[in-house]
């Protein structure tokens, strides 16, 4: 089975976000595979995905914090601008965490660790609702 579907997430703010029941509640098809993969992207170039920690909310703040130490915004050799001085620094670390992600689906559930779930990396001040394309794939 293939299935493909775009999902649409509310605007969050800048910050690294849990997103895994937006996505696993989103894709009733899931439940239909009992050994597949579900690949997610991120149909934009100023926020990520990941994989990390479900359980502590601290492990969110520490990543926003090391980001925002390691490639803060208004560094006088950024050229592109024009759309804010957060843009850029976006775009770095949207590459840096990447915006995609593939998981094994079993028996119609996420095969994550007990402590990993999803991650939105929301790079910019006001990014706006994000998309994300989930395609399904198994038996």
């Amino acid at each position: 089975m293939w299935y493909r579907q775009q999902i649409t997430l509310k605007p969050y703010q800048r910050g690294f976000h849990l997103i895994t029941h937006d996505i696993t509640s989103a894709l009733d098809r899931m439940s239909e595979i009992s050994t597949g993969l579900l690949h997610l992207q991120m149909l934009h170039t100023s926020a990520s995905l990941t994989l990390n920690e479900n359980a502590d909310p601290d492990v969110r703040h520490d990543m926003e914090a090391f980001f925002r130490d390691r490639v803060p915004g208004d560094l006088p050799y950024f050229r592109h601008t024009m759309e804010g001085p957060d843009d850029m620094p976006a775009h770095i670390k949207a590459s840096l965490m990447g915006t995609e992600l593939t998981l094994a689906v079993d028996n119609g559930r996420l095969a994550t660790g007990t402590w990993q779930g999803i991650w939105l990396g929301e790079h910019r001040e006001n990014g706006g609702s994000r998309r994300i394309l989930a395609t399904l794939f198994g038996e």
